[in-house]
């Protein structure tokens, strides 16, 4: 038996492909949500608007508990070995708890936060436990056509990506929205009498982790004026996160901007610096005051305000 996995994360496109394979009359057909616990309320909300309106959505989250527990006996012995001061490693020892958040416990195991040149995120808490639940099925025998949500316009990476390809043992993934535009995917919304994510009316342009580790500079600088809850709930896990690292840093956002120096790199060590980056002019050094007044109630890239 063939089954049809729709990976729904609330965003545009993957609204749009659920949508689609509905449409199409899909048979067998599945939808499947990988919780990060890093996501807006907004789009866990926007989740349950789906799940009752459009189709069953199934939640699916990681679990690091055993990694956490091996990390713990590592720490209480290697760190010690290699002469980590006690201070750190009984403060780790503390710290490593499972939260039961994914992405939380994530980097409390990792000891770090992804990074646009560490992109463990997606493949830990997106990728794995989706491919683990498929594995239930393809070890009774069915097929899975794993349909995915991408488009040829958002990266070069993604530009030749072919729209259907064998993985192997009965898995395949269906990428039939490649060609698709951003405006095809809220036109299918549109079409279908949906309701697009609110957040893409509140200036994000994504709306999976808040924030993404590829937070634009204005998307982060929206996110402090709207969400200012986001930051200070991030702030609380940068402090975790370093006391579960062996060199007491960690931080989420200041691997991704471009051209700083050691110096400064160092001074953006945290969300709040990061907020205070996202206030300045292109320059870095000076504030721009425009930018930091409060904007239009409704702001979208995407046109969705005209």
């Amino acid at each position: 038996m063939r089954h049809n996995i729709v990976s729904v994360s609330g965003g545009k496109d993957s609204t749009a492909l659920l949508l689609l394979a509905i449409e199409r009359q899909t048979e067998n057909l599945q939808a499947w949500f990988a919780d990060t616990g890093h996501e807006h309320q907004q789009t866990y909300e926007y989740i349950d608007y789906l799940s009752n309106k459009v189709w069953p959505i199934k939640t699916i989250k990681a679990d690091f508990s055993a990694q956490i527990s091996r990390k713990r006996e590592f720490v209480a012995t290697k760190w010690r070995e290699q002469g980590v001061p006690e201070d750190r490693v009984l403060k780790a020892l503390e710290t490593l708890v499972p939260t039961g958040n994914p992405f939380l416990d994530l980097c409390l195991w990792k000891g770090r936060f992804p990074s646009t040149k560490a992109r463990f995120c997606s493949e830990e808490l997106k990728r794995n436990p989706i491919v683990e639940a498929q594995i239930e099925l393809l070890d009774a025998g069915n097929e899975i056509w794993s349909w995915q949500g991408v488009r040829a316009d958002e990266s070069l990476a993604r530009r030749d990506l072919p729209e259907l390809d064998e993985v192997g043992g009965g898995l395949w993934n269906y990428r039939p929205i490649l060609k698709w535009t951003a405006e095809d995917c809220f036109a299918m919304h549109k079409k279908h009498g949906i309701k697009h994510n609110p957040l893409y009316e509140q200036g994000m342009g994504r709306v999976g982790c808040m924030p993404c580790i590829h937070a634009r500079k204005d998307e982060l600088l929206e996110i402090s004026k709207r969400f200012p809850e986001e930051v200070e709930r991030v702030a609380r896990w940068e402090k975790l996160v370093q006391s579960a690292s062996k060199t007491g840093t960690a931080t989420l956002l200041n691997a991704g901007i471009k051209g700083l120096s050691n110096e400064e790199a160092e001074q953006a060590s945290n969300i709040r610096a990061m907020v205070e980056w996202s206030k300045t002019s292109k320059g870095r050094h000076q504030y721009d005051f425009l930018r930091m007044e409060e904007g239009p109630s409704c702001s979208s890239i995407y046109g969705l305000c005209e």
